[in-house]
């Protein structure tokens, strides 16, 4: 599934990341890399998501949060 068909308060791990390498390079630079644990925080009404990420919130679009591939993980904790 897509990140952005999880749900919020959801935990999973990115399997791939499939868009423009610009994009892909600066997400890889904030530290959002295949197997990386992420936890949903909220939704957007125009489609962004806010994603908390190493210990840092992120805000990312519909079409970024389309682009990478998730599966659900178990629990991580808000630091």
């Amino acid at each position: 599934m897509t990140l952005y068909e999880g749900r919020v308060g959801g935990q999973y791990l990115v399997e791939d990341i499939k868009i423009e390498s610009e994009i892909s390079r600066r997400l890889q630079a904030l530290g959002l890399i295949e197997g990386t644990r992420l936890k949903m925080l909220n939704r957007k009404g125009n489609g962004s998501l806010i994603i908390y990420v190493r210990g840092t919130r992120l805000a990312l679009g519909r079409h970024i949060t389309s682009g990478i591939d998730v599966k659900e993980a178990e629990e991580i904790e808000e630091g």
